[in-house]
C-alpha cells in the first residue's frame, strides 16, 4: 500500500448522546481499545455486540473496556490482558425512562350497529400510552436489528398491528354484548382502557417492553353522516325534554313548600300575638276556628251560618265558653226534638223559658198545648201563625 500507514478513529470516551423520547440508540463509532471509557447514565442500559452477537450488558456507571470487563472478547481477541489491543465492536445505548403521553389511533373504522336506534355506523378509537424498556437484550435483539434508532414513532409502528386488532376487536364485542349506544359510549372509556390494556400487556412484553398505562381518550364518531346526526338530535331531545319536566316538578315542589313555611310562619306570629295579650292554647284554638267560619263565602245563608256556627259551638268547651257557650244559649232550641222544647205562647209565638208560667214578651199565661188547636199541628219553632193552616196563635175564636 505504498507504505502509507492506516489511520483508524479510536473513541476514547463512549456515552449517550441521543434524546429522551428515543428507546434504543446505536453509538456511530465501531472502533475501541481496553482502555476506552464507556458512561452509562441513570436509567440507562449499554449493550456490547460483536460479530454480530450481543455480548455484555452494562448498567449506570464509568466502564473501562478490559478483557476483565468484557471476557467474551476473550474468545475473539487472543492478546494478553495488559496491552492497548484495538477491537471492533457496537454499543447499543437503551434507555428505560418511562416514557408517558405515546399517540396511538385506529387506522381503519369498527362497524357497529346501535343497540339503541338499530342503525349502522363506524366508530373509531384513539388514545395515549405509557412504555419503557423491562429487557434490554430482548428489545435490541428481537426487534431493533441493525437499526440505529427506535424512537416513539417507529416502536408504535412495529406495535400497530397489536393495537388495531385488539383495540377495534374488543370494542365490536363490548357494545355489541354490552348493548352499549354509540352515544353512551363516552361513559365506558375508563372501563375499555383497562380491559385492553390487559390484553395488550403479553403482546409488548415478548418483545422487552413494559406497556405501563393505556388510555382511550376519545371514540371517533360518524359526525358527517346525515343518519348519524338525525338520531343524535332525537336523542338529546328526548332527554332535553325529561330535564326540563324534573326541573318544573322540583319547582312546583320548592313553591308549595315555601307556602307552607309562609302560613307556619303566620300562624306563629297571630298565636303568639294572642298569647301575649292573655290567651290560653283552648282560646287560640277557638279563635282559629271562629277565623276559618268567618272566611266561608256564603256565611250570611242560613245553611252556611248553622254549619258554621255548628263548627264553633262544637268547641264551646275548649275555649272556656267565651265563645261556644254563648253560642249554645242562643240556639238551644233549634234542632231538638218536640219532647224537649220548652213551648212557645199561644198569643205571640215567642219561646217560652224552662218552667215560666208567664210569656216574657207579651205576658200571656202560658198553656200546656203546643199543638195548633184547629189543625193539631205541633209546634217546633216560634211564630204568630200556624205553619199548616194559618190559624193565628192566640185567636179565641
Amino acid at each position: 500500500m505504498d507504505g502509507d500507514a492506516i489511520v483508524m478513529k479510536i473513541a476514547d470516551v463512549l456515552k449517550y448522546e441521543g434524546d429522551n423520547s428515543t428507546f434504543v440508540w446505536k453509538h456511530p463509532c465501531t472502533d475501541f481499545t481496553t482502555t476506552t471509557q464507556l458512561i452509562v447514565h441513570e436509567s440507562q442500559e449499554a449493550l456490547f455486540y460483536m460479530n454480530g452477537q450481543a455480548l455484555d450488558l452494562f448498567g449506570p456507571g464509568k466502564h473501562t473496556l478490559t478483557t476483565e470487563n468484557i471476557p467474551f472478547i476473550r474468545k475473539f481477541l487472543n492478546v494478553p490482558t495488559d496491552g492497548k489491543t484495538p477491537f471492533h465492536c457496537e454499543v447499543y445505548f437503551i434507555n428505560k425512562t418511562e416514557q408517558m403521553a405515546i399517540r396511538w389511533g385506529t387506522d381503519s373504522k369498527v362497524q357497529y350497529i346501535d343497540p339503541t336506534y338499530k342503525f349502522p355506523l363506524s366508530i373509531g378509537a384513539n388514545g395515549e400510552m405509557t412504555l419503557a424498556v423491562c429487557d434490554a437484550r430482548d428489545l435490541v435483539v428481537n426487534l431493533v436489528g441493525t437499526e440505529t434508532i427506535l424512537d416513539r414513532t417507529h416502536l408504535v409502528s412495529y406495535f400497530r398491528a397489536f393495537l388495531m386488532t385488539r383495540v377495534k376487536t374488543y370494542l365490536a364485542q363490548i357494545m355489541r354484548n354490552s348493548s352499549i349506544s354509540i352515544f353512551e359510549v363516552d361513559a365506558h372509556l375508563e372501563e375499555f382502557s383497562t380491559e385492553i390494556h390487559k390484553k395488550l400487556i403479553g403482546d409488548f412484553q415478548s418483545y422487552g417492553i413494559d406497556l405501563r398505562r393505556f388510555f382511550i381518550t376519545g371514540i371517533v364518531k360518524p359526525e358527517s353522516d346525515a343518519q348519524y346526526e338525525k338520531f343524535k338530535e332525537l336523542h338529546f331531545r328526548q332527554y332535553a325534554d325529561i330535564a326540563e319536566a324534573q326541573l318544573q316538578q322540583k319547582v312546583g315542589i320548592i313553591e308549595q313548600q315555601t307556602k307552607a313555611q309562609k302560613m307556619v310562619i303566620e300562624s306563629q306570629a297571630i298565636a303568639q300575638k294572642r298569647l301575649q295579650e292573655g290567651y290560653t292554647y283552648q282560646q287560640e284554638r277557638g279563635f282559629d276556628v271562629a277565623e276559618l267560619t268567618a272566611q266561608n263565602e256564603a256565611v250570611g245563608e242560613f245553611s252556611n251560618l248553622g254549619i258554621g256556627i255548628g263548627t264553633m259551638a262544637g268547641v264551646g268547651g275548649t275555649v272556656g265558653g267565651m265563645v261556644g257557650g254563648a253560642l249554645n244559649q242562643a240556639f238551644d232550641s233549634i234542632g231538638q226534638s218536640p219532647e224537649q222544647n220548652n213551648g212557645f205562647c199561644d198569643n205571640c209565638g215567642a219561646p217560652l223559658l224552662s218552667g215560666a208560667t208567664f210569656c216574657d214578651n207579651c205576658g200571656t199565661a202560658r198553656t200546656a198545648s203546643t199543638c195548633c188547636p184547629k189543625c193539631g199541628i205541633q209546634f217546633t219553632r216560634p211564630g204568630k201563625f200556624c205553619p199548616k193552616c194559618g190559624y193565628q196563635r192566640g185567636d179565641a175564636s
